[in-house]
């Protein structure tokens, strides 16, 4: 079950950041390339699925380390009280409604804005489950605002890279260069935001700035992620020289490894949340 729960956490974040990655990035994009709405709008409805299929998976998983056996797991009763009862299942009604009504939106005519806010709101309530609900009191509603800001300057980066790699593959004459800059621009604030939110969610869950030992359990996992991060930041000032040298080639390649390592860091993540912090007295 362990597994299953790394795999399912997986898989609903890369979808979940995804969705609100994508509509933030949008706006960073000109009219001009706003893109086959079709084909837009057929990514994003299949991520959504993809969230609520894993969402409900995640509840399934979360109830079954309750229950105990999947029979009292699957039992109305059991679900219910899981839902209503637990802290977990209240964010999580919350979570999957949010769901609900982001695939409702985009199979109407819902604008942009209504869209980009139902996906906030879907990122901002992973922010409470696993390791953001630890402390209790002021404490811990701090420690969820910092967890929420870091997921979503995440979400804006990593979410955003594959639009970006989109807006790369467009013919010759498209003017990127201008796209290239807002991101790159809006990319330093949110690598900033996502250090800093990191260190103090390091501080806060193990009592200093870094875990021991270093390489076990969640320190290493924690520094694998680290790592990758790195790795992700030094891609994006070689994509920024790439772009200013007019490589636009290199830049597509540089650009797909940089979101490759983006989610290989969700990866490490979705691991994490399963793992106790090794607390430094």
């Amino acid at each position: 079950m362990f597994s299953a729960m790394v795999v399912c956490r997986f898989v609903h974040f890369s979808a979940v950041l995804l969705l609100f990655g994508g509509w933030v990035f949008r706006l960073l994009l000109p009219e001009t390339l706003s893109g086959p709405r079709q084909q837009v709008q057929g990514a994003y409805r299949g991520l959504a699925w993809l969230a609520l299929a894993s969402g409900l998976a995640w509840l399934l998983l979360t109830t079954l380390s309750m229950a105990g056996s999947w029979e009292d797991t699957l039992d109305l009763a059991t679900l219910k009280l899981v839902l209503g009862s637990t802290f977990f299942g209240q964010v999580w009604t919350a979570h999957l409604l949010f769901n609900g009504l982001l695939l409702i939106a985009l199979y109407t005519t819902a604008g942009f804005g209504l869209i980009a806010v139902v996906s906030f709101l879907l990122l901002a309530t992973l922010a409470p489950v696993g390791h953001g609900a630890m402390l209790d009191g002021w404490q811990g509603q701090l420690l969820i605002l910092n967890q929420m800001i870091h997921l979503l300057c995440v979400g804006a980066w990593v979410g955003g890279l594959p639009v970006l790699w989109w807006v790369l593959t467009r013919p010759a004459g498209v003017a990127v260069d201008a796209v290239l800059r807002r991101f790159s621009n809006v990319g330093f604030v949110l690598v900033a935001g996502i250090i800093l939110t990191g260190l103090i969610n390091t501080r806060v869950l193990t009592g200093a700035l870094w875990p021991t030992p270093l390489f076990q359990g969640f320190a290493l996992i924690l520094l694998i992620k680290v790592v990758l991060v790195g790795l992700m930041l030094l891609l994006a000032l070689f994509n920024l020289l790439m772009s200013r040298a007019g490589h636009f080639e290199v830049l597509r390649r540089s650009v797909a490894l940089e979101w490759l390592f983006g989610v290989s860091a969700v990866a490490a993540v979705s691991l994490l949340g399963t793992l106790p912090p090794l607390v430094v007295s």
